[in-house]
């Protein structure tokens, strides 16, 4: 009796213990209850009020527009400052003795290199693309009429003793080129005027334009200079509200996803330029019209990963097919030739195996954020993609070590189940060739058989 009353008296009795309470599992059922509760609150409000919140979450982001802007541009100018540095701190380490002195140079001349090579790369584009792209729109517009008659002429020449097919083919390109003529001439020239009396004229909204940008540039340098330091506050912050396991997770998770956007970026930004290069210096060579302009969307559509070269090449034919028919067809041939040196030789080389994902996901992520965000979600989909798909696989790669099952030693394909005594994999050949009776071999006849 003294024995089962000890062991009773030992049990646990819910929240509330030998007349105590257990204050601490109290508080923390407490604040699970009330977490659940604003969690659904939350949720219904910002259903409820959609609108609202989109409407807050547009002024905020317009806020923080300058803050934005200045990060994003650190992240991108982050590797050429490293670049710098690398090779002036190798040239400093010898003349420079104070080795507290030497990184604080370095970093000086890291972000300054970085800054002119931002604004160089800025006054090139201006200088070389906006004049002639305005040029090239100009002068498409004002001699669109004719280009559209000298194209009906060359069908017709083509289509001789088939006048149907002319009259059908003379009926299209007439409409195209009407739709053509009324929306360069009565939209995009116009928009552009207008957007640039506007600019001109509004001082306010120009003024707040170049602030944004002034004060993003001066964030970048902030960032630049301190990234270390806020590096290190963020591990801190992260250190200090979850346990070391978690917060390990956490970290390695966002060294990977840095790891794919930084590849994916650079590497694109950086593959698209040798692409509209190589496309303007190929162009002059073939004597194409705009040059420039053609190189241009060629180069800025390659960005978009997939569907990217058939988006800029619609245009860029249009534009070539109007003035030159023949040239068009010739246009369209040399697109191809380029978009397969780019995916089979300049993109492999570049951007390696950055992301991880197959064609499926890279076409799924394109439509689904392309739809959500425009074109930024179809720059920032496929990284954004790869991230998501990362953490995933770690989780399950977690769940099933926790489970005591491999990962990756099993074929999964081919997988039927897995043992529950043993935890070992049983595939569907090895169990169809246990389960059929091998036939028995017809015995060999020797010699004195045959006679």
């Amino acid at each position: 009796m003294d024995k089962g009353q000890s062991k009773k008296e030992e049990r646990p009795e819910g929240i509330w213990q030998q007349g105590k309470p257990d204050m601490k599992r109290t508080l923390f059922i407490a604040f699970v209850v009330f977490l659940t509760f604003s969690s659904c609150i939350l949720f219904f409000f910002v259903l409820y009020r959609y609108n609202g919140f989109a409407n807050y979450w547009k002024n905020l982001s317009g806020i923080l527009q300058p803050i934005i802007f200045g990060v994003v541009l650190a992240y991108l100018l982050n590797p050429i400052m490293k670049f710098i540095e690398r090779n002036v701190s190798r040239y400093l380490l010898k003349r420079m003795k104070d080795d507290n002195k030497r990184p604080k140079v370095v970093r000086l001349i890291g972000i300054t290199g970085a800054l002119i090579f931002l604004l160089g790369l800025f006054a090139l584009l201006i200088a070389a693309i906006v004049p002639s792209v305005t040029e090239s729109i100009t002068s498409v517009a004002t001699s669109l009429p004719d280009e559209i008659n000298s194209l009906i002429d060359w069908v017709n020449s083509i289509a001789e003793g088939d006048g149907r097919f002319a009259d059908i083919l003379e009926e299209v390109i007439k409409r195209t080129s009407e739709f053509l003529e009324t929306w360069l001439s009565g939209t995009v020239l116009p928009q552009i005027e207008k957007y640039a009396a506007s600019i001109a004229s509004s001082v306010i909204t120009s003024v707040k334009f170049v602030l944004n940008i002034l004060i993003g540039i001066v964030i970048s340098v902030y960032v630049l200079a301190n990234k270390e330091k806020f590096a290190g506050q963020a591990k801190k912050i992260v250190y200090a509200l979850f346990k070391p396991v978690r917060a390990n997770v956490i970290l390695d998770t966002v060294r990977k996803s840095n790891e794919i956007f930084g590849g994916f970026i650079n590497g694109k930004i950086l593959d698209s330029a040798i692409i509209g290069v190589l496309a303007y210096i190929v162009l002059v060579i073939m004597r194409m019209p705009d040059p420039v302009l053609l190189a241009v969307i060629i180069g800025v559509t390659n960005v978009i990963p997939f569907f990217g070269p058939f988006i800029g090449a619609i245009p860029s034919f249009i534009i070539v097919v109007l003035q030159n028919p023949v040239q068009g067809i010739y246009f369209l041939i040399f697109i191809l030739i380029l978009q397969q040196i780019d995916g089979n030789i300049i993109g492999p080389k570049i951007l390696g195996n950055s992301t991880g994902l197959s064609s499926f996901w890279v076409v799924f992520a394109i439509i689904v954020f392309g739809g959500l965000w425009g074109f930024l979600g179809m720059l920032l989909g496929v990284p954004l993609m790869a991230v998501i798909y990362y953490i995933i696989q770690s989780i399950v790669s977690y769940q099933l070590e926790k489970r005591g099952i491999p990962g990756s030693k099993i074929d999964y394909v081919k997988l039927e189940r897995i043992s529950k005594e043993t935890n070992q994999p049983e595939y569907l050949k090895e169990k169809e060739e246990i389960q059929r009776p091998k036939k028995p071999r017809p015995e060999k006849k020797g010699r004195e058989g045959k006679q």
